[in-house]
């Protein structure tokens, strides 16, 4: 395997492992408020809201964002241009970085917004609204990697 083949499918495993990371993050710190919230309701005798559950999945979206670069970056991998192995490899780890971040914010938002809503009841969209300018750092971030990876796939093409 050439040099830059193997550091394009290096890249694309980086992706998509670093995204799922951030993902993992956020939906542990949303899981882990949302059954807090649950409990507070049984200890209330109030109903407990499945709709909730909805915050703990929201950091999800973020490895598919991964996925999707990764699928790329291999496609990259099999006809590189010359230097698209550490090409590849910069943007897999800053977009993978973003794409990160951006989970683990959202996570903690979505922990935030299931406390809220069990407490009161009220407020839902707007936390989903909050959650959904966070999950929009993710998708530029996706979108411009994009440009990018196709920069590199140009000459293969």
């Amino acid at each position: 395997m050439q040099y830059d083949t193997a550091l394009c499918v290096a890249s694309a495993i980086a992706v998509v492992g670093i995204s799922a990371v951030g993902s993992a993050i956020g939906i542990g710190k949303a899981a882990c408020a949302t059954i807090g919230a649950w409990k507070k309701c049984y200890a209330q005798n109030k109903p407990a809201p499945y709709t909730l559950f909805t915050f703990v999945g929201a950091p999800l979206t973020q490895t598919l964002y991964g996925m999707i670069l990764m699928s790329m970056l291999l496609n990259v991998a099999s006809k590189p241009i010359p230097g698209a192995g550490v090409a590849s490899l910069v943007l897999a780890l800053l977009a993978g970085s973003g794409i990160c971040a951006s989970a683990i914010f959202q996570g903690q938002a979505a922990a935030a917004g299931a406390d809220a809503q069990a407490e009161t009841g009220k407020g839902f969209t707007n936390y989903l609204a909050a959650i959904g300018v966070i999950e929009t750092v993710a998708i530029f971030v996706m979108v411009f990697a994009i440009f990018g990876i196709l920069r590199l796939g140009a000459a293969a093409a």
